[in-house]
């Protein structure tokens, strides 16, 4: 930006009240839930696609389902600065995660209007369908349109009532049978602000957190097959017990991830979130046992050696415990996304002309950036979470934290405006069907 240009300043007070106005479209039995296709989502929908257009923005529903709100620019043909990220919500879910990204980017474009300042590119704010798991069991459903991954299999998955997907997009004013047309290939930029979900910048007193990566998450099935038996009658030394198995594996999956964050293999974590033992009766030494592993790496190196070293040790488990590994199978799993480089820098640049402290960071958890990241260079923003609490209804984030994470965010879409090198189209990444999962996911993102 040049000196002179004229100045543009959040009304924080504004963006906070809009951040508490959606809140309050919520099922009043179990605050603050906002599922994606619901009634409730529709309703919040509706009163987004209102703010939108009493901020000047042109409002239209993509073939996906993504509401986009856009702001004319001067330049022909310049391909667009996109922000923004999802109001839906998890269950019993919070007032901020996806939610803070949207109405941020309302808020950006708002304070441009307010300062009379005309961007070169225009400017889209998108509320990015269903990127929380949906009953359809496929999550960032309409980021994954954007990104041309969203395909028949998934518009062909039903929710329990027997809906399909295809037709809860056509609910929402998208059109299935064109979803090829959600595709883009004119965004120069994509930016998505966001809480941390974490307790790092909280936990070490820095204002923002810039993204370096967004991991990918490889979820793996294990099953012990032993043998079930009296509880009472047969020795030690003569069970196939797979739920001792099953305790080493998790402290297996425990020490394995430790040792690759350790190394500095950048973010890396790993959980047995599902732990089924069969029979499941105290007196009855367990036959089979099922876990879940969830895995998460900023690394694609890592998580494949992880997998590999993984299936190893589960063995050698087996095989102490004289039972079998019945089953070890890749659920489903995606790529990590590296965020754009030249993004970060603006970034990182913009923030110290607000006067506030950044750090450098992986994303833990997935978001609709990971996929728009396939098109367009992409970029994230975090501001703190108090006691890195997210997905509940304790989730909160300061209306100053928030303030601060939405003035960097507009001073860098007028940073990218106005770059003696414009953002240009950006050439899609291949992807492979191994690389993303096209199947039912399992979890959270």
């Amino acid at each position: 930006m040049n000196a002179g240009a004229p100045d543009a300043r959040i009304d924080a007070d504004r963006l906070w009240g809009d951040l508490m106005a959606l809140a309050e479209i919520t099922d009043p039995q179990r605050p603050y839930t906002r599922r994606s296709f619901s009634p409730t989502f529709l309703r919040g929908r509706a009163w987004l696609a209102d703010r939108y257009r009493d901020a000047g923005l042109t409002v239209r529903v993509d073939a996906a389902g993504n509401l986009i709100g856009r702001r004319a620019g001067s330049a022909a043909d310049a391909p667009a600065i996109v922000v923004g990220s999802h109001s839906d919500s998890v269950p019993g879910g919070g007032r901020f995660d996806g939610i803070a990204g949207v109405v941020a980017g309302l808020e950006v474009a708002r304070a441009l209007a307010d300062g009379g300042i005309a961007l070169a590119h225009p400017l889209e704010v998108v509320d990015f369908l269903a990127e929380e798991p949906s009953e359809f069991g496929v999550s960032c459903i309409g980021s994954r349109a954007v990104a041309g991954l969203l395909d028949a299999g998934h518009l062909a998955m039903t929710a329990p009532g027997g809906e399909t997907l295809a037709q809860a997009i056509e609910r929402t004013g998208g059109d299935p049978a064109r979803i090829g047309a959600a595709r883009r290939a004119d965004i120069g930029a994509f930016l998505e602000l966001h809480i941390e979900q974490g307790p790092v910048l909280e936990a070490r007193g820095i204002d923002l957190g810039i993204v370096t990566a967004i991991v990918g998450i490889t979820r793996v099935e294990i099953r012990f097959a032993g043998e079930a038996a009296h509880a009472g009658t047969v020795p030690m030394n003569a069970r196939r017990d797979a739920a001792v198995a099953a305790a080493e594996a998790v402290l297996a999956v425990r020490d394995l991830a430790r040792g690759f964050a350790d190394r500095g293999e950048g973010h890396f974590v790993a959980t047995c979130g599902v732990c089924e033992i069969l029979p499941n009766a105290s007196n009855v030494v367990p036959g089979q046992a099922r876990l879940v592993v969830d895995a998460r790496s900023e690394r694609a190196e890592a998580m494949s050696a992880f997998v590999a070293r993984l299936e190893a040790a589960l063995q050698a488990i087996a095989r102490g415990n004289d039972v079998a590994l019945a089953a070890f199978r890749i659920v489903s799993g995606n790529d990590p996304a590296a965020c754009d480089a030249a993004l970060q820098r603006v970034l990182q640049e913009s923030a110290e002309r607000a006067g506030y402290s950044s750090l450098r960071m992986a994303s833990g958890a997935g978001h609709d950036a990971a996929y728009v990241a396939h098109v367009a260079p992409a970029a994230m923003l975090f501001v703190p979470s108090r006691g890195g609490r997210s997905h509940c209804p304790e989730e909160w984030t300061g209306q100053a934290e928030l303030a601060a994470g939405a003035q960097v965010m507009l001073e860098a879409v007028r940073r990218i405006d106005g770059a003696p090198e414009p953002v240009s189209r950006a050439a899609p990444r291949s992807v492979t069907r191994n690389s993303l999962r096209s199947g039912r996911e399992a979890g959270n993102p």
